[in-house]
Parts: C-alpha cells; structure tokens; sequence
C-alpha cells in the first residue's frame, strides 16, 4: 500500500493543496538545543516559525530535492488565502500539542510557539503556483507575521507581483543546459528565471540569492558571477547540498560538500563579487555574504 505524503513524513495537509509541517529546529528551540540559522542570520524566532506550502506541486525535479514530490496530491480547485492562513495556523497548534510533558521542552516557549509571527513559506512544492500567493502574503503581512518566501524563480510574474518581508531565489543551476540537467525542468523556464532575478534587483524587500551546492557539479564560483550580479541581492547563502530524504537515491553521499568546502567558496565569492561574508552555521553547513 502506497502512504501519503501526511503519513510517510508528518506533513499536515491543509484544505486542497497546502501543508504544514514543524521542522527540526522548531523542536530543538522549543527544548533550548539550538536555532535555525535564520534566526541567527536574520532574527526571527525558530520556535514561533510557521513553516507551510501553499501548493504541493513543482514544476522542477531536482536532482538534489530531498523532498517526496511523487506523493503530492492532485489539485481540484484552490482555496482563499484566509483560509490557508487561519487553518494552517490551527494545524501548527495541533502538531505542538504534542510537546506538552515532553521532556526538556521549555513551556514558555511552546505557550509562544502557538501563536506564530514568522512563516516560513517554503516548506515542499513551488509556492509562486499558487495563484494567489501575493495575496497569501499580503494576508500573513496585515497579521504583522513576518513573510520569508523561498522561490526558484520559474514564475516571474508571481515573484513581480509578491512583497514578503524576505524574497529567496534558490539557484543550484548556472546556465540553461546545467539546469536542464540538475533541475530537470517541466518545460523550458531558464528565461523565466533570469527574468525573475532582473526582478529581485528592482525589489524594495529584502532578498536573498540562496547557491545550493554540489560537491563536484557546480562549486565553480565564477559561473555564478553573472546571475549574482543580475539579481544584485542584498544576501548571498551559500549552502550546502545535504544528503538526505529522497535525494539519496539519485546523489552519493560524497556529493554533500564539507563546511570548510562552503567557506572556501564564499571566500573565494568574497573576491569574485561585492559581497563579504557577516555570518556563518557550521551545522547546517551554510555562510551568509551581504552586499558591501
């Protein structure tokens, strides 16, 4: 019998096509064991993070996903984005329900947690597909909830149209045939892309050019210099591929990059661009460079 993707990796489905799910480091803020590094690079809490897709879909395929997209639901029709916040928030409360007597967790903590003000808008699928997903936003904003959207840029017109508090561009592709290989695109979308990183320069929120990376396949640093200067954003992450979930089955372990591997490549970024690095999370094998 085939699972769902709600029964094989925790995800609570939202409506017709969202989800929620509590990630590691909500768990770990929640009992005093570490944050995530964008409460460390940014500010915002890990503990009071809501973390949702509004659209269990991609039109990519990475080969670094380590995501379950073959058990994502088919979509029948969308719901309104009060819907999607008001009943995601009620799914986060009921996923932390659990930690109440769990051993270690800090009760105050988790009394926060119920009332989250930082969604993390990024958690399976491509957000910018569903259709309203300005809206969603604006809906998250007007409850003083500060907005980080993860895109990869496919959907120009929807990046055009968002104004989080925090626009990412997920790039782990250089050039069109490099995407075609390690993206795996549904269609062509290269132009779209760079169109959706002349976007992000003209941005008056903040952004973030995420390079994910792969040990051996594009840890190249002037092969970026190009799409870093078109999007001109205000951070760079450089992040390590990690090996886990379903990316295992199409990547070996060796292609998941040593922390001194990121930092060699953002030194090296360093020079290359006008960036200089501010911060950095060993653990999750990430450095963070703003622009000078």
């Amino acid at each position: 019998m085939v699972k769902t993707l709600s029964e094989l990796k925790g995800y609570n489905i939202v409506g017709k096509h969202s989800a929620v799910k509590t990630c590691l480091w909500l768990k770990k803020s929640l009992k005093d064991e570490g944050v995530c590094y964008k409460e460390k690079f940014y500010g915002i809490k890990s503990h009071r993070c809501l973390q949702i897709s509004p659209a269990l879909r991609c039109n990519l395929s990475c080969i670094h996903c380590w995501r379950p997209l073959s058990l994502m639901p088919e979509i029948d029709g969308w719901d309104d984005p009060q819907f999607i916040v008001e009943e995601s928030i009620k799914a986060q409360q009921r996923l932390l329900s659990g930690f109440w007597g769990t051993k270690g967790v800090n009760t105050k903590k988790l009394e926060e947690a119920y009332k989250p003000n930082q969604v993390a808008i990024s958690l399976i699928g491509e957000p910018t597909l569903y259709p309203f997903i300005a809206e969603l936003v604006d809906e998250f904003n007007s409850r003083e909830m500060t907005t980080f959207v993860v895109t990869n840029g496919t959907n120009p017109n929807a990046v055009d149209r968002l104004e989080p508090y925090q626009l990412y561009i997920s790039l782990t592709a250089y050039s069109e045939s490099s995407h075609k290989t390690l993206n795996k695109p549904h269609g062509n979308l290269w132009d779209k892309i760079n169109r959706s990183l002349e976007i992000m320069s003209e941005k008056d929120c903040r952004t973030v050019l995420r390079l994910t990376l792969i040990k051996g396949i594009n840890m190249n640093v002037e092969r970026f210099a190009g799409l870093i200067n078109k999007a001109n954003p205000d951070f760079i992450e450089a992040k390590a591929y990690m090996h886990l979930g379903h990316s295992r089955y199409r990547l070996e372990r060796s292609a998941m990059p040593e922390h001194d591997e990121i930092r060699d490549f953002a030194e090296k970024l360093e020079k290359l661009a006008d960036y200089r690095i501010v911060d950095e999370s060993e653990i999750s094998r990430v450095v963070l460079l703003e622009r000078k």
